[in-house]
């Protein structure tokens, strides 16, 4: 009897002791998908380099290295679990232009209280290709313009998914054809229901340090909407800080892709960081990742992100635009 009675404790101590394993180990799981994934200078120095690389050929539209930069941002949605949107069979929203066959690419985080709302992230993942002739260096490889941005972009869309607090929904775009006239984002404008999107939150020429400082960048058409004033509030106490557009007489509010939106009435602007005025790596051929501040980029996407928390999470809600 009491050999029977030892039998069963054993048992039931090896019982507990799987029991509080599998416990154990489903928590460890549950706190592993769970974690905030942070913004950091490997994971961004990966992405520039990546995109940035002699192996994309500039990434003109209709090349074959705008088709593996392509893969690569699929790729990357793809590992961080984004959606695709239900019009679409792919990350990409294929359509033609002037007999050039191009993508947006779009990846979708679901919103949990307001997922009918939408927010956008965006960056052109375009470039002006290679130089037909000529000896030496001959490819343009967009590594500020805008390779910088479509990090910003991908680094945000693993930092959001991690996280797995927005109330909106959140597109991820990187558009095409932006250096060919906004192509890409005026075709993805003309098939959404404006009124459903309350914010653009486009990244542009975002890895060099701006003449306004350190930790600091730049918005364009700060006076459109109080989209600059929300992000403002947001980074008080951050160390960083956000200022309105300094080259007002170049109108970049209305030469990036944030402006096939706001003609739409969307609270769309582009944070930028790069003194363009003194830049002269601007569509040259020397824009290439080496030239490019890592701590400048890194900081920056994680100012965007704290600063775009509050309308990510449904608490502010940006004025619309009213084009002039």
């Amino acid at each position: 009897m009491k050999k029977i009675i030892f039998s069963l404790a054993v048992i039931g101590s090896l019982s507990s002791c799987l029991q509080a394993q599998k416990s154990t180990k489903k928590e460890s799981t549950n706190n592993k998908t769970t974690k905030t994934v942070e913004i950091d200078s490997a994971t961004v120095r990966k992405h520039l380099y990546t995109l940035a690389s002699d192996e994309m050929e500039g990434r003109k539209p209709g090349t074959e290295g705008m088709e593996k930069a392509t893969q690569y941002i699929e790729q990357e949605y793809k590992r961080i679990g984004l959606k695709t949107l239900d019009s679409l069979e792919s990350y990409r929203q294929n359509f033609e232009y002037k007999g050039i066959k191009m993508s947006n690419i779009i990846g979708l985080l679901e919103g949990k209280s307001k997922k009918d709302e939408f927010v956008i992230v965006s960056a052109h993942h375009d470039h002006l290709g290679m130089k037909k002739d000529g000896e030496g260096d001959r490819i343009f490889n967009g590594a500020n313009d805008d390779a910088s941005g479509v990090t910003g972009v991908l680094a945000l869309a693993e930092y959001y998914a991690s996280k797995g607090t927005n109330e909106r929904s959140i597109l991820f775009v990187c558009f095409t054809a932006e250096e060919m006239g906004l192509v890409g984002s005026e075709y993805f404008g003309k098939g959404i229901n404006a009124e459903k999107f309350v914010a653009g939150i486009n990244l542009e020429l975002i890895g060099k340090e701006p003449k306004t400082g350190p930790k600091t960048a730049w918005l364009t058409g700060f006076d459109k909407s109080d989209f600059g004033k929300i992000i403002q509030k947001n980074l008080v106490g951050s160390g960083y800080q956000l200022f309105p557009d300094p080259y007002p007489k170049f109108q970049l509010f209305l030469r990036s892709d944030n402006a096939s939106l706001a003609r739409l009435g969307v609270p769309s602007h582009t944070f930028s960081t790069t003194p363009i005025d003194i830049d002269t790596d601007y569509h040259k051929v020397t824009d290439e990742a080496e030239t490019l501040n890592m701590t400048v980029l890194t900081e920056t996407v994680k100012a965007v992100a704290r600063g775009t928390e509050s309308i990510i999470n449904g608490i502010d809600t940006p004025t619309r635009v009213e084009m002039k």
